[in-house]
């Protein structure tokens, strides 16, 4: 009998060319972890499970996973590889990545000139819409020289779960959210947008002006957000 491992998971990593994908799993009571600290990713242990060879309803679940989406799963192990042998989908934030951009908005931007002139390696804010309302929680990091991490990020070795878990616990509502890692290409930071609505007005605009596509269709819906980019300091 296959030893097996039962927790929920966030889904990372999509890589066709391994044919497996990246989780992590996710700590029942998420803590303030730093993801810049060294010891980060010791919190949220990561594993690879095969994404081919499923049949049936399973392959269809499995089939349509996507990087962002929270997942209950049950992992059957054989001689160091996972595979699914249940899976359902909780909640289907969507990750999506963008590199070498061009145009970046005026607040990830401002934000990274002002930590960088007071010395500091991160800086966070919470965006807000046309109505004031607020619309996104944006986190700048320092890209060091010799470290990419934009993959870091995306795969996990960087853990974004306490950015998103962060919202999450603000918010206390069930909408799956949009989480965009953006590299700039005039900068040297990388930004990670925990955008509140997945198919708002601001994450639908976000796809449309850096031409990041991830699948969705976009809806503008979410009444009262609006596409405006505006910082204060949270």
């Amino acid at each position: 009998m296959q030893p097996t491992t039962e927790g929920r998971f966030r889904v990372l990593d999509e890589r066709e060319a391994e044919g497996t994908f990246v989780l992590v799993e996710l700590p029942d009571e998420p803590g303030p972890v730093d993801p810049t600290e060294p010891d980060a990713e010791a919190a949220y242990d990561r594993v690879h499970v095969d994404a081919e060879g499923y049949a049936g309803d399973l392959g269809a679940t499995v089939g349509a996973l996507r990087p962002g989406y929270v997942v209950a799963a049950t992992l059957a192990w054989d001689d160091g590889d996972a595979r699914f042998e249940a899976v359902e989908v909780e909640r289907e934030t969507r990750i999506e990545v963008a590199d070498g951009v061009t145009g970046m908005f005026d607040a990830a931007t401002e934000a990274w000139q002002a930590a960088r002139a007071n010395g500091e390696a991160m800086t966070s804010l919470t965006t807000r819409g046309q109505d004031g309302d607020p619309n996104g929680a944006l986190y700048c990091f320092a890209d060091p020289p010799g470290r990419d991490l934009l993959a870091d990020l995306r795969d996990g070795t960087v853990p974004l779960e306490p950015l998103i878990a962060r919202v999450n616990a603000r918010l206390d509502d069930d909408r799956p959210r949009a989480v965009f890692l953006m590299r700039p290409e005039a900068y040297d930071y990388v930004a990670v947008y925990v955008v509140f609505a997945r198919e708002g007005v601001l994450a639908s605009t976000l796809r449309d002006t850096y031409d990041i596509r991830s699948g969705l269709v976009d809806q503008l819906g979410a009444a009262g957000e609006d596409a405006g980019v505006y910082g204060d300091d949270s």
